[in-house]
C-alpha cells in the first residue's frame, strides 16, 4: 500500500509518510503496473535523515478544535526507515513520544512513551488498528506498508488540482493482519506520491480520506507540508501543518533507540 503519511518521514507518514524521483510514461510506453507504481511510491528518495516541526489541529464536525506542537526525527539507513516523533505542547501531551523503527523484513517495531508514567509500552499487532493519541490516525496509519503484503492495480487515472495521477487500489493479501480491507490511492506520476487516499473497512464506502492541502519543494524533495485524516463517518479530522523542515542533518543512530525515546 503506497501511503506513507508525513508522520514517518517527517508523516508519518510518509506524510502519513516526502530529490523528487520521477517516474514518466511515454505514449508508446507500456502503461506500468500496479505493484511497480508501488515499489515506485515505496523507494521514493525523501533524504537520508530529516527533522521537521509540525503543528497538528483535531478538528471535530463542530469546528473546536484543540492544537497540538510535534518534532519529528527520521532517517533512512539503506532502505529501513525509522522514525521518532515527540509532542512538545500543550502540557497534557508533552513528553509523550513514539518510536517506529523497520527491522528491514517487512516488521515496524513501534513504542509509546508516556512521561506521566515515566514508562514505555511496546504496541503489538492487535493494537495497531486502534487510535494514536485520540487522532484519525491509527497505529498501523503510523507505519509503511511492504509492498508485497498486498496486491496493486491500477483503475484509472485523473487529474487532481491539475496533477495527473494513477488511481492504485491495494488490497491486503491472505494472512496479511491490516484494519482495511483496501485502499485507493491518487498517485501523483510525477513525483511519486500520494495525493489523496481513500481508506475502506468493509463495504463500498470508504471510511477515512488522507488528503495533501499543500505541496512543497525543500531541498529538491516533495514535501507534503499539510495533509489531513478524516473520519469520513464523525465527521473529525486530524490535520498536520509542517513550520519547519531540514533534510540530510546528519542525525545519528542514536537518536532512534528507546533511550533516546525515555530521554524527556
Amino acid at each position: 500500500m503506497p501511503y506513507q503519511p508525513i508522520f514517518f518521514r517527517c508523516v508519518l507518514r510518509s506524510c502519513v509518510l516526502l530529490a523528487c524521483v520521477c517516474l514518466s510514461f511515454e505514449p508508446a510506453l507500456a502503461q506500468p503496473t500496479g505493484r511497480e507504481v508501488a515499489q515506485q511510491v515505496f523507494d521514493r528518495y525523501v533524504g537520508e535523515d530529516a527533522f521537521s516541526r509540525q503543528v497538528m489541529e483535531l478538528i471535530p464536525a463542530d469546528g473546536r478544535k484543540r492544537v497540538r506542537e510535534i518534532d519529528i526525527s527520521a532517517a533512512n539507513r539503506g532502505g529501513v526507515r525509522s522514525t521518532l516523533l515527540r509532542f512538545t505542547s500543550p502540557a497534557d501531551i508533552q513528553g509523550t513520544g513514539f518510536l517506529a523503527i523497520e527491522d528491514g523484513q517487512g516488521g515496524t517495531e513501534q513504542f509509546l512513551y508516556l512521561p506521566a508514567l515515566k514508562r514505555t509500552r511496546r504496541i503489538v499487532a492487535d493494537q495497531k488498528g486502534r487510535s494514536f493519541v485520540n487522532t484519525d490516525f491509527t497505529y498501523e496509519d503510523m507505519q509503511r506498508r511492504p509492498v508485497d503484503d498486498s496486491e496493486h492495480v491500477i483503475v484509472g487515472e485523473e487529474t487532481l488540482d491539475g496533477v495527473s495521477c494513477w488511481i492504485l487500489e491495494s488490497r491486503p493479501k491472505p494472512g496479511t493482519e491490516s484494519q482495511y480491507s483496501q485502499v485507493r490511492a491518487w498517485v501523483a506520476k510525477d513525483m511519486l506520491l500520494s495525493l489523496r487516499v481513500d481508506f475502506f473497512a468493509s463495504g463500498q464506502e470508504p471510511v477515512k480520506r488522507f488528503t495533501v492541502l499543500q505541496l512543497e519543494s525543500f531541498q529538491n524533495i516533495w514535501t507534503e507540508t499539510k495533509v489531513s485524516m478524516e473520519d469520513l463517518g464523525s465527521g473529525h479530522k486530524t490535520i498536520l501543518e509542517t513550520i519547519k523542515i531540514e533534510y540530510n542533518t546528519g542525525l545519528p543512530d542514536a537518536a532512534f533507540t528507546q533511550q533516546a525515546l525515555e530521554n524527556w
